[in-house]
């Protein structure tokens, strides 16, 4: 099955879970799984939130940024993946002056 981004209307998301700023993103939903590709604009941060029934993987494809993971704070560049496990908490932050551009993937385990 290919996934056809260009194909998929992007959502303009304000504040995305109470963070700051926007997040632009393209999305597959299904029953088990989100498939995101989006971009965080430069100063916007998601906000912290905790992984209940699923866990999340992010590849940054451009940018600069950072997590506030559980109590620790992870840097992130092009290239890099960060996870958070089903269990724990994540908030993502645009350091840079371009785009935070990723994609990530949110399977369902229960």
């Amino acid at each position: 099955m290919i996934i056809d981004y260009q194909n998929i209307e992007e959502l303009k998301q304000m504040n995305f879970k109470g963070g700051n700023g926007e997040l632009d993103t393209r999305n597959y939903v299904d029953e088990k799984n989100k498939i995101m590709m989006s971009s965080l604009k430069p100063g916007a941060n998601s906000g912290f939130h905790k992984h209940e029934t699923n866990s999340e993987i992010v590849y940054i494809i451009s940018g600069q940024g950072h997590f506030a993971y559980d109590d620790t704070t992870e840097a992130v560049k092009a290239g890099d993946v960060h996870y958070c496990p089903m269990g724990h908490g994540h908030a993502m932050y645009n350091d840079g002056s371009d785009d935070l551009v990723y994609f990530a993937v949110v399977p369902e385990h229960i």
